[in-house]
């Protein structure tokens, strides 16, 4: 497998759309909200390409709240991708570019009964701080938080 990343753009606003609809359904971002945070300057968007197809991505923004931090938006690997890593890889990338913008801090909010997620996420170094109380419409959400 020829797996490469690479910086998301506008131009692949469809493509995105749809592997965010088939990751979330009706949680999914809108067109319009993912198309922002493509063009927002302090958002970092990523692609995973294997064999020059877009089988995922990553978008990330710095947020400032007591301290500056990363902030994971969405990351979506697409259902036929999963479990090669595709996530992993994004995640480590997006990581890579926060600390060179001196972010010593990443956050992210996942869905309680995202297993898969929730076991990755801990694998990597994220610790659950809080619960979110119906943050996904009627389900609950974890905060996650990692030092990088």
């Amino acid at each position: 497998m020829d797996l490469k990343i690479e910086t998301a753009s506008i131009k692949l606003l469809d493509i995105l759309c749809q592997i965010e609809q088939k990751c979330f359904d009706e949680e999914a971002f809108t067109r319009r909200q993912i198309a922002y945070l493509l063009t927002d300057y302090n958002t970092i968007a990523l692609v995973a390409k294997v064999n020059l197809e877009v089988t995922g991505f990553i978008i990330a923004q710095v947020e400032i709240s007591e301290i500056e931090y990363g902030h994971i938006i969405t990351l979506n690997v697409a259902p036929n991708y999963r479990r090669k890593k595709i996530a992993s890889k994004l995640l480590g990338e997006v990581e890579v570019m926060l600390k060179q913008r001196g972010i010593s801090e990443c956050r992210l909010e996942v869905r309680e009964d995202n297993n898969a997620a929730i076991k990755l996420y801990s694998k990597l170094g994220y610790r659950i701080t809080d619960k979110l109380e119906r943050y996904y419409g009627k389900k609950h959400g974890l905060y996650l938080k990692k030092s990088l």
